[in-house]
């Protein structure tokens, strides 16, 4: 089957993944544009599985306050270079991660990662950051994190 370079660019503006893996996808799923997503986003979630045992140096901390300013909080995310610590999609990936903490008040990393995202309730925080590791394809980890509530 020839996959035209519009059914390429539409999985792209979908998952974000890079030319060549929506290209496979496309074929492998005869065309089908949702069978195709899926199929990019388990081999997203695989190259992410397989970065695990690299060593992260670098990342980003983000804020989120709420808008009462009563809640706030901040988020550390470690990833593997510079580069990558200055990626805009890294940046608000850890950005909406802190606005999570703020609202769902996490008591620890492992709490945190198993909660739905705020942001779409299908994936959870851990599931998240995975589908961006395997996008980007460094390792990418939740670092610290703290709640800041006024009179509490």
């Amino acid at each position: 089957m020839t996959i035209s370079m519009e059914q390429i660019k539409q999985l792209r503006k979908l998952t974000g993944a890079r030319v060549l893996d929506c290209q496979k996808a496309l074929q492998e799923a005869n065309g089908d544009l949702k069978k195709a997503k899926v199929l990019v986003e388990a081999k997203g979630l695989s190259r992410a599985e397989k970065n695990q045992e690299r060593e992260t140096k670098f990342g980003y901390i983000a804020t989120y306050t709420h808008n009462t300013g009563m809640v706030a909080a901040m988020v550390e995310m470690l990833c593997e270079t510079d580069f990558v610590a200055q990626n805009a999609e890294f940046r608000q990936m850890t950005y909406e991660i802190a606005m999570q903490v703020a609202a769902m008040g996490a008591k620890n990393a492992q709490e945190l990662l198993q909660q739905d995202f705020i942001k779409d309730p299908e994936k959870t925080v851990e599931l998240v950051i995975k589908s961006l590791s395997g996008k980007i394809g460094e390792k990418i980890t939740l670092g610290r994190f703290e709640r800041f509530v006024i009179g509490a």
